[in-house]
């Protein structure tokens, strides 16, 4: 196969369709891809980048391509082409987020659990949000440091706060609670860490890629559709595995096994993310798209007046 004859960057589903986006992200989010050593990420790094250039050793198979680029797309950051800490890659939102959730659903009776299990559940977004910022909008040590404190403190909050509230409440209320932390966090966290693209506007282009200039509400955007995906893909497994549990320890052998609900918890979670991480990347699209009518006056004026009424949408990358 040639290089000229195979276009590694066109994609294999069509990702204007939620079936397309699914299977897509079910590709990239593939776990198994964060286990890969460094020096194997950059050589897929390489052959995409080699088939891009149009020079693809002579007899590479198809498959060998896609797998590259599934590689390619898991690791390396689509503004950047920087390699992304692992931590923060969405391939080990699986490994990292079932450890971390089943924990946060095991201990959550003390407040010192709670405490514990919520500060390493933001540093963990923290750094996962940081990871799949929009890179053209950089951000300061500064303001990174503001935006874990705001989002931590929300989340102990909430956490401790409702722990206590909930002392008389039914069982399962207080199950629930690390979910409620969690989702409020993220209205916190992700908006918090790409601050400077709400404040100075995330870069627009048109359908070519032609750069059209910033705009903040494409950025507000862009970033509710984030945090709304972030809240559905930690729904199903904080609030449906609570119900679950409950049901379960009542059970004879649960009460007998009560070392073994942790991890119990955690591989439960497991299952819920191995779906829900690629679900929720695949509610939206990455690329976005905007009316031009419904941006900022200036901005809009402005590609009105070079273009005309010929540029209808503008196109930006949400993010992660």
């Amino acid at each position: 196969m040639s290089g000229g004859s195979f276009d590694i960057d066109a994609p294999r589903w069509d990702l204007t369709t939620f079936t397309g986006r699914l299977k897509h992200f079910f590709n990239i989010t593939d776990f198994t891809t964060a286990l890969l050593p460094d020096s194997r990420l950059d050589e897929a790094k390489a052959l995409v980048e080699s088939c891009r250039a149009g020079s693809v050793p002579p007899g590479t198979p198809e498959e060998q391509l896609h797998y590259a680029k599934k590689l390619y797309d898991s690791a390396f950051h689509p503004d950047t082409g920087d390699r992304m800490n692992i931590i923060g890659r969405m391939s080990f939102q699986v490994p990292g987020g079932m450890a971390i959730t089943g924990c946060m659903l095991q201990f959550y009776r003390t407040v010192p659990a709670v405490v514990f299990w919520q500060w390493v559940n933001q540093s963990f977004n923290a750094l996962v949000n940081y990871t799949n910022r929009n890179a053209a909008s950089p951000i300061t040590s500064n303001q990174i440091g503001v935006a874990y404190l705001t989002a931590t403190t929300t989340a102990l909050a909430t956490a401790v706060g409702l722990n206590l509230y909930t002392k008389k409440a039914p069982p399962l209320v207080a199950r629930w609670v690390p979910f409620a932390a969690v989702a409020s966090a993220n209205c916190v966290n992700v908006p918090m860490m790409r601050q400077q693209e709400i404040l100075n506007g995330i870069a627009v282009t048109d359908e070519n890629g032609n750069k059209l200039g910033h705009s903040k509400k494409a950025a507000v955007k862009g970033i509710s559709q984030v945090v709304l995906s972030r809240i559905i893909m930690a729904a199903p497994g904080m609030i449906i595995l609570p119900i679950i549990m409950q049901r379960l320890e009542k059970y004879k052998f649960m009460q007998k096994i009560t070392y073994l609900h942790g991890p119990l918890q955690v591989m439960l979670v497991g299952a819920f993310l191995v779906f829900m991480v690629p679900a929720a990347c695949s509610l939206f699209p990455q690329n976005c798209t905007m009316a031009v009518s419904k941006l900022e006056p200036e901005l809009r004026d402005s590609i009105r007046g070079r273009y005309g009424e010929s540029v209808h949408h503008v196109y930006f990358n949400k993010g992660l």
